[in-house]
């Protein structure tokens, strides 16, 4: 999120695309019903008319897989219609930069596409540069290579018909939602943007979100109070695991782990520290080797020193994408033994469930780390039809260590707004359960022992790492929080010789990180969530001066207690608000520090130094440049599985041509010849995944697996409320009742009537003795090819059929 989830009453339009929070973030969603109390509208675009739909001003059913091509059309229309903030888009945004003369897209394909690696050389997505490498601009927009006049020939074939034929959003409406759309650029007038796995779970689901965010810089709506983008986070600390560096190829702090390519400590650095290509911008991540030098003096203390290249060589490095999908391959192959899984019931949650389930009964063991008895601990027994195995067969040891849950033990959870907020446990755990880091903690201590005495690869680096708790098999929440936050290993003064910290002093903020080897951070964008002053996470003061909602002293927002990102966006150049109604900064004559913490630094009004600090251009960019692997502008391609047999833009080039499908994986790509209608997943209110699969009360609330179908659907299929019905993809079928909805309508598809079925994620195989039905896992329908960015599968968009099933 670049604001947060209080901030969303201040919006006049709220657009949800890819989410559907009245069901899935029922508390969260209380804000945008107070910005319907103030006037705002709510526009839902969904396949379904769901909830959120049902407290909307305008539906939009749109074909699931083919949001881009609604997103672009909305960007050819603010361009046409001259529906963009002028003096924004031209000092916050790219729109000014020459791209390079070497850039083209034709026919499906951006260039430098080489068709044997399925990847794009992206030497040529880039801007024009004078003999000093600064990059050359445009202020009048007028050049032709400008980034605006790209964009607006790239959108060009986006029209109103293009749109309806594509996503099967009549003309009208379309043109509607626009209107409302362009309405918000007006300096006084903002949206703001919902969205969840709705906008993540697609192959192009990266380009999903970057539609958006252009179409949000077009408006001046980025770094508004009541705009921004917010990505809505199911779980109270999935923002959390990413912060911390749980994606495949990431460091805590978001920075990239090295690969086998990073030969030193000094290249690696290099590769990843942007280099200053505008003259006078804050380029903050050119801090990049204070963040990273500090947080290896957390991991290997004494042992990170300069000349070791503070301890670059003990890290791992990455010869390939190690995401789950990749896992589940290499199960299968015979070349991965054991598994850990904490916290993660992979079994209903990863994508073809059948695969994965071969794979697991490959293993050697498998250790499960979880407060319930899920599928995955159990993935060995026969559940009947909805897990038909053999155990006899299955030599897979499973080793499962029960841990408390989130009730049991102290801790900070930190939500979609970036706020880590403290909670403290209301019991102790049951029997024999303990938390998380004492059972790795304890796992580290044998592995210990065990290479002491019989040696083995690794043991330098094992050994290196520092484990200073006072407990060496049970850190304290504290002790975490603080080692996160980060300590002066020495004395430090400010350049004019005063003492800012005493050794041993924890640090206040990441601007103190020094690269030098006195410092440690183990994530650098919580430094400040715990200082000499305390706790800052427990903080519980919801006074709110502003009125809009800036609640400073409610816990810590990452970075630096930050509400809005980009705030310095909201003024214009001199200084002045776009809207005095909604101003969270100001300058004071030092900083632009007011309401809030702002993240723009001491350059007083009428600097050229632009608001979006973390590029190196410092602006917001509708040109990607190098950042992602499918294509610096978004492009419609159709899903994998997809009910047309063409692109309507670009036959040559249907599905996007960088996402990654194993090879192995194409034998299960479904025809829409055998398999007619889309299907997509979403979450209920009342099951939250596996867990409340388990608890009683859930189960009474949704007692049965089911799937949604529209009238005409049933009607054609002699299917009845309540039927049982089979759904079946390439990779297997699943047994549900029947929702005959009124939700779900029919789609015109360039002359096709395109069908969708609507699956919940939640029931499994597990589910309460005499509490309701065991049900199947809707992942064994699900495919397993992965986003070109971020490998996330296609969970929302893909091909099924429906029959009555036989009783």
């Amino acid at each position: 999120m670049t604001n947060n989830w209080v901030d969303i009453k201040n919006a006049n339009l709220i657009l949800v695309q890819g989410g559907n929070p009245a069901e899935a973030h029922p508390v969260g969603f209380r804000w945008a019903i107070e910005a319907k109390k103030n006037g705002a509208k709510i526009i839902v675009i969904d396949p379904r008319f769901n909830r959120t739909a049902s407290v909307a001003d305008l539906h939009a059913p749109i074909r699931s897989g083919s949001d881009i091509a609604f997103l672009m059309g909305v960007i050819r229309y603010l361009l046409e219609k001259d529906k963009i903030q002028h003096e924004y888009v031209k000092h916050y945004t790219n729109a000014s930069f020459l791209v390079n003369e070497g850039f083209k897209f034709e026919d499906g394909l951006f260039s430098g596409y080489d068709a044997e690696k399925r990847s794009y050389d992206k030497s040529t997505w880039n801007y024009q540069f004078d003999e000093n490498g600064q990059a050359k601009r445009d202020m009048t927009l007028q050049h032709p290579r400008c980034v605006i006049n790209v964009l607006k020939e790239h959108v060009a074939r986006y029209t109103p018909e293009m749109v309806e034929r594509i996503t099967g959003v009549k003309q009208k409406l379309f043109l509607e939602i626009c209107k409302e759309i362009g309405e918000t650029a007006k300096p006084d007038k903002t949206m703001t943007h919902l969205y969840a796995l709705g906008f993540t779970e697609h192959t192009i689901g990266t380009q999903n979100i970057r539609s958006m965010a252009m179409i949000q810089l077009l408006l001046g709506n980025m770094g508004m109070p009541g705009g921004g983008i917010n990505a809505l986070r199911g779980h109270s600390n999935v923002q959390g695991t990413t912060d911390m560096g749980l994606l495949p190829t990431s460091l805590p702090g978001y920075m990239r782990l090295p690969n086998d390519k990073d030969t030193s400590y000094e290249q690696y650095i290099n590769a990843i520290t942007p280099k200053d290509i505008v003259p006078g911008q804050i380029n903050y991540y050119r801090n990049t080797s204070k963040f990273f030098v500090s947080m290896m003096k957390t991991f290997y203390g004494d042992k990170a020193t300069k000349e070791n290249g503070w301890g670059f060589d003990f890290l791992p490095k990455t010869d390939r994408f190690y995401d789950p999908i990749t896992h589940v391959k290499l199960m299968n192959d015979g070349q991965m033994n054991g598994w850990i899984l904490q916290g993660f019931n992979v079994l209903n949650s990863l994508p073809n469930k059948n695969k994965t389930l071969a794979g697991m009964s490959k293993l050697k063991y498998l250790i499960v780390l979880d407060p319930l008895q899920t599928e995955s601990s159990e993935f060995w027994k026969n559940f009947g039809e909805s897990n038909d195995v053999n155990p006899a067969e299955i030599q897979t040891e499973v080793f499962r260590l029960p841990t408390t849950c989130f009730a049991e033990e102290d801790g900070s959870i930190s939500n979609s707004g970036r706020w880590a907020q403290w909670h403290w446990k209301g019991c102790d755990q049951p029997g024999e359960a303990l938390p998380d880091v004492d059972i790795l903690s304890m796992i580290r201590e044998e592995m210990h022992e065990l290479y002491k005495k019989e040696g083995g690869r690794g043991i330098e680096s094992f050994e290196a790492m520092t484990w200073n708790y006072a407990q060496p098999h049970s850190p304290t929440a504290e002790e975490l929080a603080k080692e996160l936050n980060g300590y002066a290993l020495e004395d430090l003064y400010d350049p004019n010789g005063n003492l800012m910290y005493k050794k041993g002093q924890l640090l206040s903020g990441f601007a103190h990180l020094r690269d030098d080897g006195t410092t440690t951070s183990g994530n650098w964008i919580y430094v400040g969530q715990w200082t000499e002053k305390g706790n800052q996470t427990a903080n519980r003061d919801n006074s709110d001066p502003s009125g809009l909602g800036c609640t400073v002293g409610w816990g810590f927002a990452w970075p630096a207690n930050r509400r809005v990102l980009y705030s310095r966006a909201s003024l214009d150049i001199n200084g002045n608000p776009w809207d005095k109604h909604r101003q969270l900064i100001k300058w004071n004559g030092k900083n632009w520090n007011w309401f809030d913490v702002a993240d723009y630094g001491t350059q007083p009004p009428g600097s050229e130094t632009g608001p979006f600090i973390m590029s190196a251009e410092g602006v917001g960019r509708l040109f990607a440049v190098d950042k992602i692997n499918n294509g610096p502008m978004p492009e419609h391609y159709e899903p994998v599985e997809s009910p047309i047999d063409t692109n309507l833009l670009h036959p040559n080039v249907v599905v996007d041509p960088t996402v990654r499908i194993y090879q192995e994986d194409r034998e299960f790509i479904g025809s829409n010849k055998e398999f007619p209608f889309v299907a997509t997943t979403y979450r209920l209110t009342e099951h939250f995944h596996s867990w409340t699969a388990q608890s009683a009360l859930n189960i009474i609330a949704q007692p049965q697996q089911f799937v949604e179908i529209g009238e005409k659907l049933a009607a054609e299929k002699g299917i009845q409320k309540g039927d049982m019905v089979k759904i079946t993809s390439k990779r297997g079928y699943i047994k549900a009742v029947a929702v005959v909805t009124k939700r779900l309508k029919e789609l015109e598809i360039d002359g096709k009537t395109v069908h969708h079925v609507g699956i919940p994620i939640h029931w499994n195989m597990k589910a309460l003795n005499g509490k309701g039905h065991r049900g199947f896992a809707t992942n064994i329908l699900t495919p397993s090819w992965g986003e070109a960015n971020t490998q996330t599968p296609e969970y929302k968009t893909f091909l099924v059929n429906i029959e009555k099933a036989e009783v």
